[in-house]
């Protein structure tokens, strides 16, 4: 059984010791560990992902509840198996609704099989597009525009979301919630081409550059912004030349990013389900979260 166990909390000695400790002692194949202290904030952040016999799984979730509230950690406990054949979406919006309303109509006409539980944004602009397929709506902006990121971590675990989806959200995630995810849950639509083109304003970029091709970028998030290092999908689009830029935008934006989010989240969702669909793990089961009180 594969899982994910992330913790996250106050810089300090000796915190990833009682961890790798458990999970060792429990027989498990670590197949990765990423490790890093912000300084100037003072956090530590670990990621491993194992494989451990699915017996153990409860053990070890009661064990990481200890060693969190030992350690004041926030520790979550994720495995791809729980929800593999539909997992959980959280899908994070702003103001364009083209990439997030293609996803819920994929869901819609079973182009894709996942469950949106809630659709969050900083603006409202995509409030009316979560009543139009019944999902629930969450606001975690403020006046500025910019984002309650403690909020969003919230309302993430209180809906049990396998993934995090970034539908053209505009707002760049702090480090410490790339980290409370990571592991490949979080999903990220870049509307440019990676890693030639990253930033804010790709299509201006390469429209600069005199690029007739054009495309999007859909990648597994970590801390460096649009590293693109873990690309899932990428699609492309031409277009004649003298085209004018706002054409170029117009198409990219309704056409072509909405393709390349729905392929890319497909992808997640069909390896998943190819890997665990024998697996006694298809029906929903709560991700563990357990922060210190």
């Amino acid at each position: 059984m594969e899982v994910v166990i992330t913790a996250v909390g106050p810089d300090n000695v000796g915190l990833a010791d009682p961890i790798i400790h458990d999970v060792t002692s429990r027989g498990a194949n670590i197949a990765e560990i990423q490790m890093y202290d912000h300084d100037e904030a003072a956090v530590f952040a670990m990621m491993c992902r194992l494989n451990i016999e699915a017996s153990m799984y409860p053990g070890l979730v009661d064990k990481m509840a200890s060693i969190a509230q030992d350690k004041r950690l926030e520790i979550r406990v994720w495995s791809p198996e729980l929800n593999a054949a539909k997992p959980r979406l959280a899908i994070c919006t702003t103001l364009l609704e083209h990439t997030p309303r293609a996803i819920l109509h994929a869901i819609h006409t079973r182009e894709l099989n996942a469950d949106p539980v809630v659709i969050i944004g900083n603006r409202r602009k995509c409030e009316l597009l979560a009543r139009e397929y019944n999902v629930p709506f969450e606001f975690i902006g403020n006046e500025d525009g910019s984002a309650d990121d403690h909020k969003m971590v919230q309302l993430i675990d209180r809906y049990q979301a396998d993934y995090v989806v970034l539908a053209r959200y505009m707002r760049v995630l702090p480090p410490d919630t790339c980290w409370k995810f990571a592991g490949g849950r979080i999903i990220n639509l870049h509307h440019g081409l990676l890693p030639s083109f990253r930033g804010l304003r790709p299509y201006h970029d390469a429209y600069a550059a005199r690029m007739l091709t054009f495309g999007a970028t859909c990648h597994f998030i970590v801390p460096e912004l649009d590293a693109g290092n873990q690309t899932i999908n990428q699609t492309t689009f031409s277009v004649e030349p003298g085209t004018k830029l706002e054409d170029v935008i117009k198409q990219g934006q309704q056409h072509n990013e909405p393709a390349c989010l729905v392929e890319g989240v497909r992808r997640v969702r069909t390896r998943n389900e190819y890997e665990y669909r024998d697996t006694e793990y298809e029906k929903t089961e709560p991700c563990p979260t357990i922060i210190p009180e």
